[in-house]
């Protein structure tokens, strides 16, 4: 593998032990740039891998849809370990103490673990590079271009980092190799998870119930991919962005819980008969765009806030602080979809019944709640919290960026002024209307919500 994709968190003195993979973000066993890095160290070394999970209660708000879709995965995931004489352990807690403790007991030479940028988990890294004794490395095993590699800054938008981008993936858009079965075991072998005491012992909100149209899973995410390649890539320039329409690929739970690799995904999207125009267009939003929602996050440490704001959006956003709104709801009224606006209610409910929102609705969703609220810092923190409450691909930075861009104008330019929003683009009712049914995409939001009360 390219060893760019790998960063030294912690330089400290060799040894010979175990090499323990943190797994955090990608969760699954196949595709898994971290996993093969940390498996060609263990055999190197010719020692034991052990694969372990860090199961922090109260994520950032997340609920047992959350936890319920991960842990469904996790457990495939230690299956397909065991299957290659990989050891696994889910450990529970704050993640320095935990990875110092087993790192400790372990006696382990190397510590690895996946990049995430968020703040939360660069916070936990931070912590558990003080605790620990031994070399600790992570590996950017969810972009296809690193992250640092791709920018060593923030960017301006998608038109800044396609270039970079697109002049290094050639040199990082590659076949993986297989996991091998490891060699050598652990002389303890790990103890089987039991998945089912893990979930009655979870101490998380239960009020925001699981969902049964998408299964978890690395298999199911392998299925979901074959699925929309064969019967919805040819039409996806034409149907992606029409809510009432099945035109999505429906992988962004896969995508945001680890359980397939993007660049997984650009492989066979690339390989397939589609045409190059339908291609293109997926491929701009899985690599470019998603790509520049890490470089924002990473680079960017109030993502989630208004101090986020180029500063012409910041402005002018100032200058309509005191506009009157026409109206203006609290979060109990939007978490209820009860505003005047039907169009909005039916993304709300579609997002709370079914754990994920048509992407086009998503930004015409967050950019009512920024007019109907009192302040674009009030805006920013109710889109924030509804999102990571009932979106399955919650608290990643899609999301973040993607709020970011709706309300503040982040990624994008300044357009012509009007009330409230000032130069902040605008999206309205008619405009939607004047680009899909509305009648159409109400009407399969219906259908969802009666399929969920049977």
């Amino acid at each position: 593998m390219n060893q760019k994709r790998v960063r030294v968190l912690k330089d400290a003195p060799a040894s010979s032990g175990p090499v323990v993979c943190w797994m955090s973000r990608d969760m699954r066993a196949q595709d898994n740039w971290a996993l093969l890095y940390a498996q060609g160290k263990a055999l190197e070394l010719k020692q034991p891998l052990h694969v372990v999970f860090c199961l922090v209660p109260s994520f950032i708000g997340a609920t047992i849809r959350h936890y319920g879709f991960m842990l469904k995965g996790l457990a495939e995931v230690e299956r397909d370990l065991a299957r290659k004489n990989i050891a696994f352990s889910l450990l529970a807690g704050d993640p320095a103490r935990k990875l110092e403790m087993f790192v400790e007991q372990r006696k382990a030479s190397l510590l690895v673990t996946d990049f995430d940028p968020l703040a939360i988990k660069t916070g936990w890294k931070n912590d558990v590079a003080a605790a620990v004794d031994v070399p600790f490395h992570e590996v950017d095993a969810h972009n296809i271009v690193p992250c640092w590699i791709a920018s060593p800054k923030r960017e301006f938008g998608a038109y800044t980092l396609r270039p970079k981008i697109n002049r290094l993936l050639p040199e990082f858009l590659e076949e993986f190799p297989a996991l091998r079965t490891h060699p050598f075991g652990e002389p303890s072998p790990a103890l089987k998870t039991d998945w089912a005491r893990v979930r009655t012992t979870l101490d998380v909100d239960a009020s925001v119930g699981e969902v049964d149209w998408l299964t978890p899973g690395p298999r199911a995410a392998r299925r979901a991919l074959d699925a929309f390649i064969e019967h919805k890539l040819a039409a996806y320039n034409s149907q992606r962005n029409d809510p009432s329409k099945d035109g999505q690929s429906n992988l962004s739970p896969y995508l945001h819980f680890g359980q397939i690799a993007p660049q997984r995904v650009a492989l066979d999207v690339r390989a397939s008969s589609a045409s190059p125009p339908a291609r293109a267009a997926f491929l701009e939003e899985l690599i470019v765009r998603r790509e520049l929602a890490d470089n924002f996050c990473f680079y960017t440490p109030d993502y989630d806030n208004s101090g986020c704001f180029p500063a012409w959006a910041a402005r002018t956003l100032a200058d309509h602080r005191r506009d009157t709104r026409e109206y203006l709801y609290s979060l109990e009224q939007l978490d209820q979809a009860a505003t005047h606006d039907h169009l909005w209610n039916a993304a709300q409910r579609e997002m709370v019944n079914t754990g994920k929102m048509h992407g086009y609705m998503r930004m015409y969703w967050a950019k009512k709640i920024l007019e109907w609220s009192p302040s674009p810092e009030e805006a920013m923190r109710v889109a924030i919290h509804l999102n990571d409450r009932y979106e399955l691909d919650g608290r990643d930075p899609n999301g973040y960026a993607g709020i970011a861009w709706s309300i503040g104008g982040v990624h994008d330019r300044a357009w012509f002024p009007r009330p409230v929003f000032g130069k902040i683009r605008y999206m309205s009712f008619n405009g939607c209307k004047s680009k899909f049914s509305i009648k159409e995409y109400e009407d399969k939001v219906r259908r969802s919500e009666l399929r969920n009360e049977k």
